[in-house]
């Protein structure tokens, strides 16, 4: 009985010399848990690598995460007002440990140069202004090399409003009239100046008038000025309201200078309005498009960007009860008339949905 005790304190002392020397579960040992990429391969696995797996599926936000994000919307009886708000509502209530806010801005060209200068974040802006920006060419002096493509949304239509009783039947018409051509470094302003060029019109040939277009309706009711260029998706709130006093009309684009136009800017498209998109209006009309789109600064990083994508594609119901041209937003059309380089962490994300 003796030497079977001594076997059994032997046998014993040896399985727990064995043990230790196995080491444990890793959660207690120097080298981290599994959670924390100690290279187990569970850990592997579900953690995603350093940006570590949340129990919802999203993204734990890292340490070089912006916490404040600031998106520039444009004027707010736009309609980048509405959609821009409810885009940063959701990244608010989704990304932990970041606060969003949509704020109304001067639109697409201080956009870009605001967000190049680490003014703001996150921006809406047109996919040819997105362009401009990049290469440097047009209004911009320099390229604006801090900013990235996130997703394509809607068509902006150009739309030239005029009310009955200013004689304005034609772009050609303008000569000599008062029009508001948009807020000053605005996509409007860029849009209203290259048309009046396509129809042999400079901005010289006419008064023109930077008002925003909550401002170029009010003055167009007003009687102050005689028509007015909005670039917006229809239908646009300005012109909405001012519908519903004054007998609108949105004027044709002449067939030549629109082929000219869409020859010498290839992010124009000729597009048709309908007759019943407003009240009071009874007649279809013509003109041109570019794409409404939303760029993201490259200070943002790419595991962070992956996840604000993520979040806006899962809560797409949020964008379209904002405004209707939320509905047009989705994955399937988010690169079509995509003007400029996506952002890693956008394009990361498109990868994993195909």
């Amino acid at each position: 009985m003796r030497k079977i005790s001594w076997l059994f304190v032997l046998v014993l002392t040896l399985s727990l010399v064995l043990a230790a020397c196995g080491g444990g579960s890793g959660e207690d040992s120097e080298g981290g848990t599994d959670d924390e990429g100690s290279g187990g391969e569970e850990g592997t696995e579900e953690s995603g690598g350093d940006s570590g797996g949340s129990d919802d599926g999203g993204t734990e936000a890292g340490e070089d995460w912006v916490e404040n994000i600031t998106l520039l919307t444009g004027g707010e009886a736009g309609v980048y007002f509405p959609l821009g708000v409810a885009l940063a509502d959701i990244i608010d209530a989704n990304v932990d440990g970041v606060t969003a806010t949509g704020v109304s801005s001067g639109a697409s060209v201080t956009n870009a140069e605001q967000l190049n200068n680490g003014e703001a974040q996150l921006a809406l802006v047109q996919n040819d202004i997105a362009y401009f920006g990049a290469e440097g060419i047009n209004m911009f002096d320099s390229p604006l090399e801090n900013y990235s493509g996130m997703f394509t949304i809607y068509p902006e239509t150009i739309q030239l409003v005029t009310v009955e009783g200013t004689g304005v039947e034609s772009v050609s018409d303008l000569e000599g009239m008062r029009v508001a051509i948009g807020d000053v470094g605005s996509g409007t302003e860029a849009n209203a100046t290259q048309i009046l060029e396509a129809h042999g019109l400079s901005v010289e040939d006419i008064n023109a008038q930077s008002l925003d277009f909550a401002d170029a309706s009010t003055n167009l009711q007003d009687g102050n000025i005689d028509a007015a260029f909005v670039t917006a998706g229809t239908p646009t709130g300005a012109i909405q309201e001012l519908s519903a006093s004054a007998d609108v009309r949105l004027v044709n684009m002449e067939q030549d200078a629109m082929d000219s136009l869409m020859e010498e800017y290839n992010y124009y498209v000729q597009q048709d309005i309908p007759s019943d998109a407003y009240e009071n209006f009874d007649s279809e009309t013509t003109t041109v498009a570019v794409q409404a789109m939303m760029i993201g600064s490259n200070d943002i990083p790419e595991d962070q960007m992956h996840e604000i994508t993520r979040v806006i594609f899962e809560n797409l119901d949020e964008v379209a009860n904002a405004h209707v041209r939320g509905e047009e937003l989705s994955i399937d059309t988010a690169e079509d008339g995509m003007s400029i380089d996506l952002h890693p962490g956008v394009q990361s994300y498109y990868d994993e949905q195909q």
